[in-house]
């Protein structure tokens, strides 16, 4: 094996070992920081040594056992920690005396509840959303900081610093590694399908720079969400974000022209459509509503992208249901944008004029003065209503708004010609 070849494997043993890693060793030093040290030191190892020994039978085991081994060393260097050490030291020697077999068993008795716990931690409430982010990616992702700030178009030194003070202000607030109870986990988990959802939206359309989407975001947010589902079975709104990213992530090659463009949802060429995400997206709804229990945000959500994965043209699109399932949505989430798709559903279900009257009730909101689909959505009905010099103002005033190139080429567009692509619906 060659040594580019023994790296292109270690990172993607990385990829999957990580979060398995940072989550067993978090619950031994408690200090999710110096669990992500001691991961680091042994990828270190593994780079180091792999490319001559190969790749062994099982990297986890490994990388966890020279991490431990690390954890030790560390402790006794430091004099300050001598009593931490003593009772991580015997704990830690008394494991290392075991077979391979005995620590692979160690390793992986706890394995789903760590990464449970993990999880939890990184997307803690006390801790703002853009760390929670970043955290998040870093520590359960595997990726770099370097790689985290390309994503979301931050500086590199931004990204350390989130990352950091996130780590700094779990330990300063001493949150405990472990599964909370009964409405404390529904608050966190709550937390943590928000931060999942909110990286998949990243990579969905993108809210600034020259791509209209970045589909590793969108992969990574699945991925982390099907690991979510495995972990937290009995939850239906785990299931149901996660059949809400497959069936949106299904769209994913429609959503761009030959140049990069965006295509908007009612000009998509739908055997472009991602059969298999479609098929997983629905059983994976269809799970989360066997579970029984109110409807979520997550589950109506998904069931309006069930809606239109089932329509096999934009006419066969059910928009009076899902009208009726953005009127749900009101009352469960509400929120000014939620409030905005609602018009849309309305205006496609029951006209243009239905839709503006909402959209127009819309326009003081402080929240979405800055928001560049209000007008976009405004321009686009007034043009179905002919009346174009005022949707032209409203395009002009999106593309204004916008912080993605692609979608301002596109907003220009419209307000140049207006009448051009009525059929204009997100997605």
């Amino acid at each position: 094996m060659t040594t580019s070849d023994a790296h292109r494997a270690i990172e993607a043993v990385w990829r999957i070992e990580s979060a398995r890693l940072i989550a067993g060793l978090t619950r031994i030093v408690r200090d999710v920081g110096v669990a992500e040290d001691l991961a680091q030191d042994a990828l270190v190892a593994a780079l180091e040594r792999w490319p001559e020994t190969g790749i062994p039978d099982k990297p986890g085991a490994w990388l966890m056992a020279t991490a431990k081994h690390r954890a030790v060393d560390q402790f006794r260097r430091n004099k300050r920690l001598e009593q931490k050490h003593e009772l991580l030291g015997r704990e830690l020697e008394t494991r290392q005396e075991a077979a391979a077999a005995d620590l692979d068993a160690a390793l992986d008795d706890d394995v789903g509840d760590d990464v449970l716990r993990l999880i939890l931690i990184s997307c803690h409430p006390v801790l703002s959303p853009e760390a929670r982010v970043a955290l998040t990616l870093r520590l359960l992702g595997g990726l770099t900081t370097a790689e985290i700030a390309r994503a979301f178009l931050v500086p590199e030194p931004t990204v350390a610093q989130r990352i950091v003070r996130a780590k700094r202000t779990l330990r300063e607030a001493r949150v405990p590694f472990e599964v909370p109870q009964g409405p404390e986990l529904a608050a966190r988990l709550s937390s943590v399908l928000e931060v999942i959802y909110l990286i998949f939206n990243e990579g969905y359309a993108a809210t600034s720079g020259e791509d209209w989407v970045r589909p590793a975001l969108c992969e990574e947010a699945l991925r982390l969400g099907r690991i979510l589902a495995e972990l937290a079975p009995r939850e239906p709104e785990v299931h149901a974000l996660v059949a809400l990213m497959e069936l949106q992530a299904s769209r994913l090659r429609a959503r761009i022209g030959p140049s990069g463009e965006p295509v908007l949802l009612l000009d998509q060429d739908r055997s472009r459509w991602d059969q298999l995400l479609i098929r997983r997206g629905l059983a994976a709804l269809d799970r989360a509503l066997r579970l029984g229990g109110a409807l979520g945000p997550y589950a109506l959500q998904a069931s309006i992208a069930a809606c239109h994965a089932r329509a096999r043209t934009p006419e066969e699109t059910d928009w009076e249901r899902i009208s009726a399932l953005y009127d749900a949505l009101a009352q469960v989430a509400p929120s000014p944008v939620v409030e905005l798709n609602r018009a849309v559903a309305l205006a496609m279900a029951f006209g243009p004029q239905a839709g503006l009257e909402l959209v127009d009730a819309l326009a003081s909101e402080p929240t979405l003065q800055g928001y560049h689909l209000l007008p976009s959505v405004r321009g686009d009905l007034l043009a179905k209503l002919g009346r174009l010099e005022e949707a032209s103002a409203e395009f002009e005033r999106a593309a204004e708004l916008t912080r993605n190139l692609r979608e301002r080429a596109l907003l220009l567009e419209r307000a140049a010609e207006p009448s051009r692509g009525c059929r204009d619906a997100r997605g």
